[in-house]
C-alpha cells in the first residue's frame, strides 16, 4: 500500500512542481513590477519635494528681501520725520513759547500801566484837594457868632447855641471829614461832609464833599445811593474837578447794579467830554470789558426804558 502511494506521489510531483514554479515566477514578476512602480513613485515624490523646497526657499528669500526693504523705508520715514521735527516743529514750539511769554509780559505791562494811571489819578485828586484846602486857608474866616446881652448887661452866647451858625470853620470841618474818610470812619465822614454841604454848599470844596459821600456809599456796597449822590455832583456842580471822577464812579456803580447799558453810556460820555483825562483810558477799558469793541461804539438804550437826560 505504501509502495503504491509512493509511486503515485512520484508520478504526480513533477507536474505539481512545475505549476508551483510558474506561479512563483509570475509572483516574482509582479513583485518586481511593483518595486519598479514604488521606485518611480519615490523618485517622482523626491523630485516634487525638491522643487517645493526650492520654491519655499525662494519665498523665504523674497520675504527677507521685503522685510529689509520695509525696514529701509521705515528708517527713511523716521529720519524724515525727525528732520521735519527739528526743522519745523521745534522752531514753531519755540516761537509759540516766546509769543506766550510776550503776551504775559504785555498783560503785566498793561496792568502796571493801569495801576500807574490809577495812582496818578489819585495823586491828582489829592493835589486838587490840597489846592482847594490851600484856597480855603487863604479865605477869610467866617464872622464870629453874634452875642446877646442879658438883663444884667453881660454879653454871652445864646443858651443852647444858634442853630443857624456853623460850629466849625470851613477848613476845619472839611479837614476833619477828610481825616475820618481816610481813616476808614465812613459813617462819621458822611455826617461831617453832609454838615459841610449844609453850611458851605456853595464853596469850591462843596463838589469834593459831595463826591466823597458818593464814594463812601460805593465802598459800602450801597450802589443805588452812590448813583444818586454822584448825580448830585454832576447836576448841582456840573463844572468842577470831580466831574470826571463822578462820571466814572457812577458808571461803575451802574454796572455793579446790573445796568450795564447805562454804565456803558456813562463811560462813553466820560470819554466824549474828557478825552485827555486819565480816567478816559480806564473808561475805554471798562467799555471793552462790557463788550464794546472801541470807545467810539454807540451805546444803545435798553429796551422799554426812557432815556434820562442829565441837566447840564
Amino acid at each position: 500500500m505504501f509502495r503504491r502511494l509512493t509511486i503515485l506521489i512520484l508520478a504526480v510531483s513533477p507536474g505539481l512542481a512545475l505549476a508551483v514554479s510558474k506561479e512563483i515566477q509570475e509572483l516574482q514578476r509582479d513583485v518586481a513590477q511593483l518595486q519598479d512602480m514604488v521606485r518611480s513613485l519615490q523618485r517622482s515624490q523626491d523630485e516634487k519635494f525638491s522643487a517645493l523646497q526650492v520654491m519655499v526657499q525662494q519665498s523665504v528669500n523674497a520675504a527677507n528681501d521685503a522685510n529689509r526693504s520695509v525696514a529701509v523705508i521705515q528708517s527713511g520715514l523716521q529720519q524724515n520725520l525727525r528732520d521735519q521735527t527739528e526743522k519745523v516743529v521745534t522752531p514753531v514750539v519755540g516761537l509759540n513759547t516766546r509769543m506766550t511769554q510776550m503776551s504775559d509780559d504785555l498783560r503785566t505791562v498793561t496792568q502796571a500801566v493801569s495801576d500807574l494811571a490809577s495812582q496818578i489819578s489819585k495823586i491828582q485828586s489829592q493835589l486838587a484837594d490840597l489846592n482847594n484846602a490851600v484856597k480855603v486857608l487863604q479865605a477869610p474866616p467866617p464872622p464870629p457868632p453874634t452875642t446877646t446881652t442879658d438883663a444884667g448887661g453881660a454879653g454871652g452866647a445864646p443858651p443852647g447855641g444858634n442853630p443857624n451858625i456853623p460850629t466849625m470853620s470851613m477848613s476845619a470841618l472839611y479837614d476833619s471829614a477828610r481825616r475820618d474818610y481816610l481813616g476808614g470812619k465812613n459813617d462819621l465822614a458822611v455826617q461831617e461832609f453832609s454838615e459841610f454841604l449844609k453850611w458851605y454848599g456853595s464853596t469850591e470844596l462843596a463838589p469834593n464833599a459831595q463826591f466823597y459821600i458818593a464814594a463812601i456809599h460805593y465802598a459800602q456796597g450801597d450802589f443805588d445811593s452812590a448813583v444818586k449822590e454822584y448825580d448830585i455832583v454832576l447836576e448841582k456842580y456840573p463844572d468842577n474837578n470831580k466831574t470826571p471822577d463822578a462820571m466814572f464812579g457812577k458808571g461803575q456803580a451802574l454796572v455793579k447794579m446790573g445796568r450795564r447799558t447805562d454804565g456803558a453810556r456813562e463811560f462813553q460820555e466820560l470819554v466824549k467830554r474828557f478825552p485827555k483825562h486819565d480816567l478816559a483810558s480806564q473808561a475805554c477799558t471798562q467799555l471793552k470789558a462790557l463788550g464794546y469793541a472801541t470807545c467810539g461804539a454807540r451805546v444803545a438804550p435798553p429796551k422799554g426804558a426812557a432815556t434820562k437826560k442829565r441837566k447840564q
